[in-house]
């Protein structure tokens, strides 16, 4: 569990955060949660899908690997892609709530934290240096998206465009992978709605990001790529 208070400008002035990423910072994932806000930077590299949440929602995800605490897309200290999902990028920054209004915390325990090394959380005179503005953009998408989840996959469940997907990935005669229990954007579906169902969809901002789900699928080459020149490095 984080150890999480709030971010106080005096209490921890001289907090550093240690840039980089790498499995000392929890960033070996093979999946990670993602929002709507950045699903349009996402489709561009990682094939992104939907699983059920205890409550009987949805949460998209991005595939960033295909075995146990695998992610392809880091080599030599670095995430390996145009874009780093909020999820990641927050580093040991949280938001809380008090009395329904957003609180930036801090995980006192989190591994990118410091007071000797790494860029400054507050400048001298006690501003947020640029580090903090930079995960503080990355909270704003996951903020801003948590708010947009339920609308979103309402109105795809109402257009009838959810369905059942099943990943299988054969990399060779002995190697299979196979990923049950997701969900996608039918594009069978997508493509057979009506003009008012299409305008809703475009009306309500979700239409786009239907169309960023399925071309998001074509990622796969690139995760097969990826793991196909580790297996070879290995």
């Amino acid at each position: 569990m984080p150890n999480a208070v709030l971010l106080d400008n005096v209490q921890h002035h001289d907090l550093r955060v240690i840039a980089g990423h790498g499995s000392h910072f929890g960033d070996a994932l093979n999946e990670i949660p993602v929002f709507a806000t950045e699903f349009a930077e996402l489709q561009r590299d990682y094939p992104l899908y939907f699983r059920e949440t205890e409550n009987g929602g949805f949460q998209t995800y991005a595939l960033l690997g295909l075995d146990k605490d695998e992610n392809l897309f880091l080599a030599d200290g670095q995430w390996q892609a145009r874009h780093v999902p909020a999820m990641s990028n927050r580093g040991p920054f949280l938001i809380g709530m008090n009395d329904d209004q957003p609180m930036l915390m801090v995980d006192l325990d989190h591994p990118r934290l410091s007071r000797s090394e790494g860029e400054p959380v507050f400048l001298p005179h006690g501003g947020n240096a640029p580090a903090l503005e930079r995960h503080m953009r990355a909270l704003r998408t996951i903020h801003q998206g948590v708010e947009l989840n339920t609308p979103m996959f309402a109105a795809f469940q109402a257009e009838g465009l959810i369905a059942p997907v099943e990943i299988a990935i054969r990399l060779d005669d002995t190697t299979e992978y196979k990923m049950p229990g997701l969900f996608s954007i039918s594009q069978e579906a997508l493509s057979q709605l009506s003009g008012e169902a299409l305008e809703r969809l475009n009306r309500a901002g979700f239409l786009a990001l239907a169309f960023q789900i399925v071309g998001s699928m074509g990622n796969m080459a690139r995760i097969i790529e990826l793991k196909n020149r580790k297996r070879a490095a290995l």
